[in-house]
């Protein structure tokens, strides 16, 4: 059997994985959350294809988000990691009305390559604090702001081999430092980036000295403590069999050269993480390339959402629709074991603690 490159990064884990999904608790809530890298500037666009980019997504995503609904009645969320090297005001500004409508999220994307620790952290605190002083985003904890992250290229940590497209290996403690509540970069595939530990939430801890300090750490457990520098929520990680051919790799990706099926719906529910009673399925996409935006908002997202509202239900798991920062305190209460009421409750309040 031919394996996709770098299989000497993901396999052992995988296998660990799957051994340890005999015998899990059944599944009783299902929590899905999109995360976009969302580049209106991809491929070096001008401004007015930029424009039209951020436009189709807030014309469109309004009226899918609306045939649909949770356990609980609630529409589904889309969170957009937007970037910090293409922030312009008035691309933002029409990502605030599907905020403030409660059907998406934005949280923060970067692509950096060695400019260095001090750019780094300038970039960063600077794009947080224009995110919640201009736009009204990111949410206040402790008196601080926090913020979701997804790192450009899948270079976390200055895990690429050649060093490029990060190049600091304390970014993990740095990302902590400015209110990363939780990383959603992976997973990313047959890359030398990708975390041997898979399809599992846990905690990193940070080695300054090395490069690529979440490759391994500390799983969230039901009952567990809270210790670590980051928080990693990955996506569906493994291998999709199909029918007279090769298995490819699943990675709970939405693009239009992967379309969604039932049977890919059933694969991301068994590689979901889990902790306890609790599935987290978390997708990711790039929407503003136009042959994924052409295939999502034209359909592959109604699809998506349909297939798993449907499997879902026939399995008699509870789905519920989460932003990035909903599915971090679904996290925390699985990992709390407090009452499903009281999360219900955090979460109907989660748009006032802007």
């Amino acid at each position: 059997m031919h394996l996709p490159r770098h299989a000497e990064i993901w396999l052992p884990g995988y296998v660990k994985d799957r051994l340890r999904a005999w015998g899990r608790e059944p599944v009783k809530r299902v929590w899905l959350t999109f995360a976009d890298h969302f580049e209106p500037l991809w491929n070096r666009a001008d401004e007015k294809t930029a424009i039209e980019r951020v436009k189709l997504w807030s014309q469109h995503w309004p009226r899918i988000a609306s045939k649909f609904a949770d356990c609980a009645g609630r529409p589904p969320r889309y969170t957009f990691f937007y970037p910090e090297e293409e922030y312009r005001p008035h691309l933002l500004s029409q990502l605030e009305p599907l905020v403030e409508a409660g059907i998406a999220d934005v949280e923060i994307h970067i692509h950096h390559d060695g400019e260095g620790e001090q750019n780094f952290v300038d970039r960063m605190s600077s794009f947080i604090e224009t995110l919640r002083i201009r736009h009204g985003l990111l949410r206040t904890q402790n008196g601080r702001p926090v913020f979701g992250f997804i790192h450009g290229l899948w270079a976390l940590d200055n895990s690429r081999p050649d060093g490029r497209f990060c190049g600091l290996n304390n970014e993990i403690t740095l990302l902590r430092d400015l209110g990363c509540y939780a990383d959603f970069t992976m997973p990313s595939g047959a890359a030398p980036t990708q975390a041997r530990l898979l399809n599992t939430i846990y905690w990193a801890f940070d080695n300054p000295e090395k490069p690529k300090s979440y490759d391994m750490g500390i799983p969230v457990v039901p009952g567990g403590g809270e210790a670590g520098d980051l928080l990693m929520i990955p996506g569906p990680f493994g291998l999709r069999w199909r029918e007279r051919a090769l298995p490819r790799l699943e990675t709970g990706e939405l693009a239009c050269y992967d379309p969604p099926n039932a049977r890919r719906v059933e694969r991301w529910l068994e590689l979901a993480p889990r902790i306890g009673n609790d599935a987290f399925v978390k997708l990711h996409t790039h929407g503003t390339q136009e042959r994924h935006s052409s295939f999502l908002l034209g359909g592959g997202l109604e699809s998506t959402l349909d297939l798993m509202t449907k499997t879902c239900a026939r399995a008699g798991y509870e789905l519920w629709f989460a932003s990035a920062w909903e599915m971090r305190q679904a996290v925390e209460s699985a990992r709390k074991q407090v009452s499903f009421l009281s999360l219900t409750r955090e979460l109907q309040g989660c748009h006032s603690n802007r």
